[in-house]
């Protein structure tokens, strides 16, 4: 970021805002936090490789949302501030649930998407995937979200399949003083309050506390028949640090409760908190050592016509040393171990046998990174995993990159990821679909991908910067639905497979120093196919799981443009194609954002969502036990102060 002499600089939400002193400082503040496009490709990201390295010379088709770009979306949840990324496909199916993909398999869970917390995987071992209702962080205090689409198996394990997501808040020193944050809506309302302060010279220490409800939608299903899924939460939580990057400690955790409203029956509840530790040591001739532990706790409870309870408590523990071998070579080596313990309180329709469960995964990863020339790079690596349920497996990696000038980068992966079983694979037992018992299959196997990429990220002038990612997926022992040993029941097994193909462009254009454009594009064609010798349910009856349901295209357009006297003006547009089944329409949105900063510690925002239409669908199917909810215009009025 470009210096310039200003006497006073603090952090004001995730915007660094300026100020001169005495007479002056009655001065509307001058808006530093718009990166260039050059220092866009300047920031440092961890996900591609376990170690910092710029965005530029990422291998991988990874992009990033900024502290600023989430601040002026106006998005108040995580799953909202992932549509600032193209190269995913967020889409909500009611006010709680949403599907949140990349490169395609969106089946409502995200099962072959991993997403992390500040290093903590947040996946659930119950379904195989996130729920997102349960993701929450004071939304002012994300650094960034480092967002890879693609398998990333080798270095973060089982389930990095079609891609992960990096979800990094900045550290406690970045974070001091009062903060508060107030919203209203048509449909939503929302307190967060932040303190931060030192803690001595090298120590420092955060405490949150957050608030909200939103009201429940209507259906797509008819004008005015309730969705009945309003819900409302609140979380608090810390975070302290010592010392510096590389060399230094974190401890942070969280508490949280939800209470979520279901389209019949009496409210589900879940809740949880979560407490991490990471140490850091720079060590002699540019070597490094990291080692993480966490303790993860959900309690989810379904009453009603299911009538589920889940607890499910997470340990894990993990180290990492990267090593310099001479001037051309860097290996990255490390290992975790991670165990799940799952305890079911079993409904009429719904049960899980054995009700407790505990599963242990283990590995241990090696990559090596080789600089063949100063222009040619070539990564090599591999996972080595063992887990309960099917012992021990590998992913591999290849990756070789070509840097032809300081301003582009040609790269190329082969690579192989894994979606191991979860408790709904092997020992659900559902007893409500017609004419058949459904129970998980016993010998149920990981799902297999092999993954060839080709990407190609350039900034030919300053003022443009562009990437462009093509990519071919083979899917092997993808779930589905059979015929059980007993006459009249149904088992889930791995006699499907399926073959995806796409493209990825997006790019950002500096019009001025106050206006900034950025567009994508993605294509995507996905197939399934059942084996030969199938023997279950037909297609059309919806039983066989599918791939995923997956738009074929989607462009978007996004403008962020400072005006005068403090004031910001964001619009987007987003286009969606139809989803094929359940079927889904087409649409279009057009989000606006109005922002003021009236004072240096002050800021207002007016946030518009879907202006083009009163309501449309995006997800999910019209009707059952959770319809397809109409997302509605809707207003909001956000304020933020700091001191």
């Amino acid at each position: 970021m470009a210096l310039i002499s200003i006497p006073d600089c603090r952090w004001l939400g995730a915007g660094l805002l300026c100020w001169a002193a005495g007479a002056a400082a009655q001065q509307l503040p001058i808006q530093l936090s718009r990166m260039s496009i050059e220092e866009l490709a300047e920031i440092p990201i961890t996900s591609v490789s376990k170690k910092a390295e710029s965005l530029g010379d990422a291998a991988a088709a990874v992009y990033i949302i900024t502290a600023e770009d989430v601040r002026r979306s106006g998005a108040t949840s995580l799953a909202e501030a992932l549509r600032l990324a193209p190269n995913l496909e967020v889409a909500r199916t009611n006010g709680t649930t949403y599907a949140v993909t990349a490169r395609g398999g969106s089946n409502g869970n995200g099962n072959k998407l991993l997403v992390l917390v500040d290093g903590r995987v947040v996946y659930n071992p119950l379904n195989a995937g996130v729920f997102w209702e349960a993701q929450d962080v004071m939304m002012e205090d994300i650094e960034r979200i480092e967002v890879i689409s693609g398998p990333g198996g080798t270095l973060w394990g089982s389930n990095a399949v079609n891609g992960v997501i990096n979800v990094i808040t900045r550290s406690s020193k970045d974070s001091q003083g009062t903060l508060v944050a107030l919203g209203g809506g048509n449909q939503e309302r929302g307190v967060a309050v932040r303190q931060g302060w030192r803690l001595g010279e090298d120590a420092s220490m955060r405490v949150y506390a957050k608030g909200f409800r939103r009201d429940a939608n209507v259906t797509m299903a008819g004008a005015g028949v309730a969705a009945g899924d309003g819900w409302s939460g609140r979380q608090l939580g810390f975070r302290a640090d010592w010392g510096g990057a590389g060399n230094g400690a974190t401890l942070q955790g969280d508490l949280y409760d939800r209470q979520l409203d279901q389209f019949a029956g009496s409210e589900r509840h879940r809740s949880g908190g979560n407490l991490l530790a990471r140490w850091e040591r720079a060590l002699a001739d540019g070597a490094a050592l990291e080692v993480q532990g966490y303790y993860d706790r959900v309690n989810n409870l379904i009453p009603g016509v299911i009538m589920l309870g889940e607890a499910n408590d997470t340990y894990d523990i993990e180290a990492q040393h990267r090593l310099p071998l001479g001037a051309r070579q860097e290996l990255v080596w490390g290992g975790g171990l991670r165990l799940w313990r799952s305890t079911a309180t079993n409904g009429a329709i719904l049960k899980f046998l054995p009700e407790q469960v505990t599963t242990r995964m283990a590995n241990l990863f090696v990559q090596d990174t080789i600089a063949l020339d100063p222009q040619w790079k070539l990564t090599l690596g591999a996972k080595a995993e063992r887990n309960s349920y099917t012992g021990l497996e590998f992913q591999p990696n290849l990756r070789l990159a070509w840097k032809p000038d300081a301003h582009s980068l040609l790269w190329t992966a082969l690579s192989r990821a894994l979606r191991t079983p979860s408790r709904v694979d092997r020992d659900a037992y559902i007893f409500g679909i017609p004419s058949a018992a459904l129970r998980g299959g016993p010998n149920f196997r990981s799902e297999r991908l092999t993954a060839l990429e080709l990407g190609y990220r350039a900034q030919p002038t300053s003022r443009l910067s562009y990437s462009i990612n093509a990519y071919y997926n083979k899917y092997d022992d993808l779930r589905a639905i059979e015929n059980g040993a007993l006459k009249g029941t149904l088992a889930i097994g791995n006699q499907a497979e399926g073959r995806a193909a796409g493209l990825e462009i997006w790019g950002n254009f500096q019009v001025s120093g106050d206006w900034r454009l950025s567009a994508s594009h993605t294509l995507l064609h996905e197939s399934v196919s059942l084996r030969p010798g199938f023997n279950g349910p037909p297609p059309a009856s919806g039983l066989v799981s599918l791939l995923g349901n997956d738009p074929a295209h989607r462009y978007t357009l996004r403008s962020s443009h400072d005006l005068p006297r403090g004031v910001e003006l964001d619009l987007s547009l987003d286009r969606v194609a139809a989803l094929p089944n359940p079927a889904v329409p087409a649409y279009t949105t057009l989000d606006a954002r109005l922002g003021w900063h009236p004072a240096a510690r002050l800021e207002l925002a007016l946030s518009v969502q879907n202006l083009l239409d009163r309501r449309h669908g995006e997800f999910g199917a019209l009707t059952g036990t959770s319809p397809r909810a109409a997302i509605e215009r809707s207003l909001s009025l956000q304020l933020l102060w700091k001191y």
